[in-house]
């Protein structure tokens, strides 16, 4: 008599693969909303209260109504399928904290840059980082309302993004849409990598 062996042999549970993301932008622009959006657990912030004092540093055009700000990072979670798990980590905005970006951006899969059409120049400095580090990362235009819809050839020839840059439109309310914008720079980042992989030819 023949036995199966699958019915006695208990499946190893998967091993998920981690990888980290970033989430950057300008001040004001979605970054933690994008994060607590997606995020499995209950995300880490780290927002404190604008001050008078910070109002002259902070330019509030735009998003006359936040109250607070990122001085750190935001920190969350997303399993995108049972061996693949994102850990998100979003930059503060202002560039007097840019410094922690070094430090958040080491060991890093790639990046979503959030863009605000009324504000399109706070994402400039981003975009910057990312190239100049060769960073893997997706554009994700957050659609306020209220502001102006513009097309994404548009976006894309403001921001002079190189034409290999996923540019997608999103909500960084919705989960759904957020964790598009995710899979995007994930797939993103595995493409260039494997390029990289591919023998010269001679």
């Amino acid at each position: 008599m023949a036995f199966g062996r699958s019915s006695r042999v208990k499946q190893r549970p998967v091993e998920p693969v981690t990888l980290k993301i970033l989430v950057a932008g300008g001040f004001g622009v979605g970054k933690t909303t994008a994060v607590g959006a997606v995020s499995e657990i209950r995300p880490l912030r780290t927002e404190e209260r604008l001050s008078e004092a910070g109002r002259p540093v902070d330019d509030l055009a735009g998003v006359e109504s936040k109250t607070t700000t990122t001085v750190a990072m935001d920190f969350g979670r997303i399993t995108l399928r049972e061996d693949l798990v994102l850990y998100l980590f979003g930059t503060p905005g202002q560039d007097r904290f840019w410094f922690l970006w070094d430090e958040l951006a080491q060991g890093s899969l790639g990046a979503v840059v959030l863009a605000d059409t009324r504000r399109l120049e706070d994402c400039f400095a981003a975009v910057d980082y990312f190239e100049r580090r060769r960073i893997p990362f997706t554009v994700a235009v957050n659609t306020f309302e209220g502001a102006e819809r513009f097309p994404t050839q548009t976006v894309r020839a403001a921001l002079d993004l190189d034409p290999e840059v996923p540019l997608l439109v999103c909500d960084a309310r919705d989960r759904s849409s957020v964790r598009d914008v995710l899979v995007a720079v994930v797939e993103h980042a595995l493409e260039r990598a494997a390029r990289a992989r591919e023998p010269v030819a001679t």
